[in-house]
């Protein structure tokens, strides 16, 4: 007979948070969201932590190394999808961890014959502004110029004009050896007013770019999460069919941390794949694992040597799998399922195994429940798709502009290997749709916004960092109408708009 859960699935939406005391020290100023991300024991501290509880999810419309630099700059941590080539994976970790570093590989780069038509459409696909001219358009042939946006007007310039006529030239660039440390570049930066400044090898090669608003995003930017070599912190995405060949590409191009990236991670092949990395690596290369629902999964994963485990099976917006195969369980009910036999475990062995929250969240505050639940983070998709930074086209339709946001299991993204049961290769039938999203402008602008929701929350329930949230936090089953009577109701709103 099969066995029967007797309690309710529930979702996010379904609770709230009961207040408690808030003292004098309660203000968002002084909330903590440091957490770990990687498994420790008790009385040490975390090989790995964030400096805010949120990562990116594996996905192709969502973490690329664009939108990996912006969540390290405000304390998360993005994974790089792995349903694309094993080298370019590793090239998007490899830019990521380039980035920081100040030494900048430059990624746009035109030849003197080329048009202003090639640098419109290069800064739109890039969005860099700065467009290094040498003999080859490669990242490190022979220098000739510079075009800046101020080397031509858009409204006046004609768009096949070469831009050997319009560019800033060589014997007009202030340049320096590529022997320069990223101090003296600085120093010539600020010295000479500069935006950047092109470092060549002694042949006039194009090696590095530094810039400026490098210099100044790490005053801007006090949160970002670096490693010790004040590097930006990156993971990434692998199969448990590639992972041979995979994992040494990425940990070779410096990913901080792996994840697999499977829709349902209680199986055999994510403890092969577990026991491989933990054989040739030991401990210094550091994953996670998932996705599970029940505490029987999580001690599953954990004794396999996980370093987190993630939660969630067919609650994400573009994920179908509980339609199409009777698979999952409310996100609010998995989490505080795992959370208790999280917590069971480290008392057990003394080893804390972080979990993350995949999935689920709709509104801001539902982040703050799944922390108050037990989450040590969460991952968001649907959340970083509608920024800028994302790697997916931003459209207009109806007079909005919206952003593309497909999943994983789509016939889009074809990423097989993530619902692979050890099979024949391919996507069988769909497990993920594609969609859009209402584009919603920057990452730091959102991050900030939504941490500070997250912070004032914390200090509704007197809680100043999230372990004393789980301690302190009171949560209340609420019924269909009270999550009516907790909206704008019995009222006409004059503009109509919803919060997102």
């Amino acid at each position: 007979m099969a066995r029967y859960f007797t309690e309710t699935s529930r979702t996010f939406a379904e609770y709230l948070l009961i207040p408690g005391y808030t003292g004098p020290d309660n203000i968002p100023a002084n909330v903590s969201l440091k957490t770990p991300l990687v498994k420790f024991k008790k009385g040490e501290k975390p090989a790995l932590s964030l400096n805010i509880p949120m990562v990116s999810a594996i996905m192709q419309s969502v973490s690329n190394d664009t939108l990996a630099i912006a969540l390290a700059k405000e304390g998360g941590v993005s994974f790089i999808y792995g349903s694309q080539s094993i080298e370019s994976e590793a090239a998007m970790v490899k830019k990521v961890k380039d980035y920081k570093k100040g030494f900048i590989t430059s990624d746009s780069n035109l030849t003197p014959n080329d048009t202003l038509e090639d640098v419109v459409n290069m800064t739109a696909r890039t969005g860099h502004r700065t467009i290094a001219i040498t003999e080859d358009a490669s990242p490190n042939g022979k220098l000739l110029g510079i075009v800046t946006s101020r080397d031509y007007r858009i409204s006046r310039t004609p768009r096949d004009t070469k831009i050997k006529d319009f560019m800033t030239p060589l014997a007009k660039l202030i340049t320096a050896p590529d022997t320069t440390t990223l101090k003296e570049a600085n120093d010539i930066i600020w010295e000479h007013k500069l935006n950047s400044l092109p470092l060549v090898d002694k042949n006039g090669n194009l090696t590095y770019m530094v810039f400026r608003k490098d210099y100044e995003s790490h005053k801007e930017n006090e949160n970002e999460l670096l490693d010790s070599h004040k590097s930006y912190v990156v993971g990434a995405g692998i199969n448990s069919r590639d992972y041979k060949e995979r994992v040494p590409a990425l940990v070779e191009a410096g990913a901080d941390v792996l994840c697999l990236d499977s829709s349902e991670g209680y199986s055999c092949w994510q403890a092969n794949t577990i026991k491989w990395v933990r054989e040739k690596y030991g401990d210094k290369v550091k994953i996670g694992a998932g996705n599970v629902v029940d505490g029987e999964g999580f001690r599953f994963l954990a004794e396999a040597g996980a370093d987190f485990v993630k939660i969630g099976i067919g609650g994400g917006s573009i994920c179908i799998t509980r339609e199409t195969k009777g698979i999952g369980r409310g996100q609010a009910t998995a989490v505080i399922d795992v959370a208790r036999e999280r917590d069971r475990y480290f008392e057990e062995t003394g080893i804390y195994v972080p979990i993350c929250s995949d999935g689920g969240i709709v509104h801001d505050y539902h982040i703050t429940l799944a922390l108050a639940m037990g989450a040590d983070f969460v991952m968001l998709g649907r959340y970083f798709a509608r920024f800028d930074e994302s790697p997916n086209a931003k459209v207009k339709i109806n007079g909005r502009f919206v952003k593309e946001y497909w999943g994983e299991g789509s016939n889009r993204a074809r990423n097989w290997q993530r619902y692979d049961l050890g099979g024949k290769t391919g996507l069988t039938f769909e497990e993920g749709v594609d969609s859009y999203v209402p584009y919603a402008g920057s990452l730091k602008d959102n991050v900030e916004l939504t941490t500070y929701k997250i912070k004032s929350t914390m200090c509704n329930c007197g809680a100043l960092d999230l372990a004393e949230l789980r301690e302190k936090a009171k949560l209340t089953v609420v019924s269909s109408t009270s999550i009516v009577e907790g909206g704008a109701h019995d009222v006409t709103l004059k503009n109509g708009n919803n919060n997102q």
